[in-house]
């Protein structure tokens, strides 16, 4: 990984993201959280023309975040560009009230807070991944990585000032939407989230491995989530995740820096690829609403 791009191997973003337990695990949860929010997740669905292949979106998206965190600049130029050239198509209104919402509210990808929620679903799920896979953060490392987040939604154009000033104002504030009236599920928002939590396509050898992670992932969501998408959680659930990150962090101070830290380039080309085969021959990947 290269040290002259926009966050150096010494900034926090880059020392958390490093760890393949938490790119392999936050984009899940990330694009899960985000989906409660129903103006940003109509306006980024019907700006897509490939909703019938949504992990090689989803895959293509975690590689091109991965070249900014831990790319030259060159690299991270390149794909946001590319990601700016994407966002300007991404305008219009919702087309049917959609929870407290009406008809015809307007979104922009350019909009600033819209700008913030996609920028804080990822900063709060790269810490909750994390803290439960690697080690909690201290306050002020806490601080650094929610700073490092910030600089990271500027490079996309989100104004600096819209943005929580602290790590601690920053939870206080997506626990205010978690919690509050904007929180709403679209129909097919739901299904496409449930499909992210169990349902990732990936051969038959990684399949164990992968119901793995959705337990970490599952287990990662907040109730309230959880119980809006549907997702199956127990007594039984909860043991099991408790067991799974306690292994995967004791892990942590055993293998390799080679197994532990680098990019996940190889798994998320392999769910691309797996979902390729299973599209051509004839099968889906997801069962979309009125398909």
């Amino acid at each position: 990984m290269g040290g002259t791009g926009y966050f150096p191997p010494e900034s926090m973003l880059h020392r958390v993201q490093a760890h393949r337990a938490v790119g392999q695990t936050y984009g899940q949860r990330a694009l899960i959280v985000g989906a409660t929010s129903p103006v940003p997740y109509v306006g980024t669905s019907s700006s897509t023309k490939a909703k019938e292949r949504p992990f090689a979106r989803l895959s293509a998206t975690a590689e091109a975040f991965e070249a900014i965190f831990f790319g030259d600049r060159d690299e991270a130029d390149r794909v946001l560009t590319g990601v700016r050239r994407m966002h300007s198509r991404v305008k219009g209104v919702l087309p049917q009230d959609e929870g407290r919402f009406p008809a015809g509210t307007p979104y922009d990808a350019f909009d600033p807070h819209l700008m913030l929620w996609t920028m804080a679903v990822l900063a709060d799920s790269s810490r909750a991944c994390f803290e439960a896979l690697v080690r909690p953060l201290t306050s002020a490392e806490r601080e650094d990585l929610w700073q490092d987040w910030v600089r990271f939604g500027e490079l996309f154009g989100m104004p600096p000032a819209v943005a929580p000033a602290t790590a601690d104002e920053f939870d206080a504030w997506m626990a205010a939407h978690l919690d509050g009236p904007d929180f709403h599920v679209t129909e097919e928002a739901r299904a496409v989230g449930r499909a992210i939590a169990l349902d990732m396509p990936v051969p038959g050898r990684l399949r164990i491995g992968s119901r793995g992670t959705n337990l970490v992932v599952v287990g990662l969501l907040p109730a309230r989530v959880r119980e809006a998408f549907g997702l199956p959680w127990s007594a039984a659930h909860a043991a099991g995740h408790r067991a799974l990150t306690a292994a995967v962090r004791a892990s942590q101070r055993v293998a390799p820096d080679r197994v532990r830290l680098g990019r996940n380039t190889r798994l998320f080309r392999i769910v691309t690829a797996t979902e390729h085969k299973v599209i051509a021959a004839g099968g889906t990947t997801i069962d979309l609403p009125g398909t």
